[in-house]
């Protein structure tokens, strides 16, 4: 396999492309008025954008990426800060059965990206309260509807 391909609706070409410059630190190889895409080689992948209408309430539950390190998850995370982009940062944190240190960030339509190291496993799914209902170790308790005014600080 050469590149695993990722393809998700946004409403604001613009808005996402300039959001996935900053996140993937790389141009789209790719530009039309209702797509784009993005063929990067590190991380090996494939990614689009595709100008639908859509609801907000998908099955997609987040997107990611396991780095080398909690060296990697901290320089992603300040390199996405410099830009602008508001960032969550979890270290030391119980999730998905695994302790990570990670960081996390949306896209312009409310896509959650985390970059993670995973340090060791986890008998437990979470530990503790959970900082946001929309990520991965939250119980599900329904849909939860959450909107955001803007995407930089």
């Amino acid at each position: 396999m050469k590149r695993m391909h990722v393809a998700v609706n946004c409403s604001h070409l613009e808005a996402s492309l300039n959001f996935y410059r900053i996140f993937f630190n790389a141009e789209p190889t790719k530009v039309k008025d209702n797509y784009a895409k993005f063929e990067l080689d590190s991380p090996a992948l494939h990614f689009s954008l595709n100008v639908r209408p859509f609801e907000k309430k998908g099955v997609l539950n987040h997107l990611g990426f396991q780095v080398d390190n909690t060296e990697d998850v901290l320089a992603m995370g300040e390199r996405l800060r410099k830009a602008n982009l508001l960032t969550i940062d979890e270290m030391g944190t119980t999730c998905c059965y695994a302790i990570q240190d990670k960081v996390w960030v949306y896209d312009p339509d409310g896509n959650a990206w985390e970059i993670f190291y995973t340090k060791a496993d986890s008998e437990f799914e979470s530990a503790g309260e959970q900082r946001d209902i929309s990520l991965c170790c939250t119980p599900s308790s329904g849909p939860v509807s959450i909107e955001f005014g803007s995407w930089k600080k």
